[in-house]
């Protein structure tokens, strides 16, 4: 069981704590990581891509120009794929690119990507997370802390800190039920409240 400092805002040490090794001291495979990434931005994509078939697009009321006599191939529609301006053949359509990956590969993933950033020692744990509401105010405080990119996770959602945070594109913030793998192993590292601890053991944990 791992033993991290708890910090305030400026580094300085307020205490110390225990880190569950079934969550933060898993073995890392990339290949698990790579699967719920793959997951999670498959899981984002909006799927509106379309093109026009030749039922779609304008005209072919009237035949291009008469059967024979012409030397072209007969045509009976501009919408034609074959004429300029016709239909798109077999292009994208509206879908749906989620997919189901078991609850027990994404928990695991988890776990790995947070006893990645532990062991890289890109882990942090604070006393609290409260803010003005001003991200000026923010960005400072988190110079002051030495870090320039990183995910904040608190127990749950804090209005001033989410105003706070939300202009600042170096930052994310979110409560326990919004961590995942893409976004930690996007960023340098987390910063993530005590109080959040457990409930992160608690969500990582895999049901019997």
């Amino acid at each position: 069981m791992a033993t991290v400092n708890v910090t305030n805002w400026k580094k300085e040490k307020t205490g110390s704590l225990e880190l569950a090794a079934s969550t933060f001291e898993v073995e890392v495979k990339k290949d698990v990581l790579h699967t719920v990434v793959r997951w999670q931005l498959a899981c984002r994509r909006q799927g509106t891509h379309m093109t026009k078939t030749k039922g779609l697009v304008s005209g072919g009321g009237k035949k291009p120009f008469k059967q024979k006599g012409t030397g072209n191939a007969r045509q009976g529609s501009t919408r034609s794929p074959l004429m300029p301006g016709g239909g798109t053949m077999f292009g994208p359509s509206p879908r749906n690119y989620a997919y189901v990956l078991p609850k027990k590969t994404r928990k695991i993933g988890l776990k790995m990507a947070l006893s990645y950033l532990l062991k890289e020692g890109r882990l942090f744990v604070v006393d609290s997370m409260a803010s003005e509401g001003k991200a000026n105010e923010l960005n400072k405080r988190l110079k002051t802390f030495g870090i320039k990119k990183a995910v904040l996770v608190d127990t749950v959602s804090n209005a001033n800190f989410m105003l706070a945070a939300r202009n600042l594109q170096n930052f994310k913030y979110f409560p326990v039920a919004g961590i995942n793998v893409f976004d930690l192993l996007k960023f340098d590292g987390a910063v993530i409240t005590k109080d959040s601890v457990a409930k992160i053991v608690e969500r990582c944990s895999v049901e019997k």
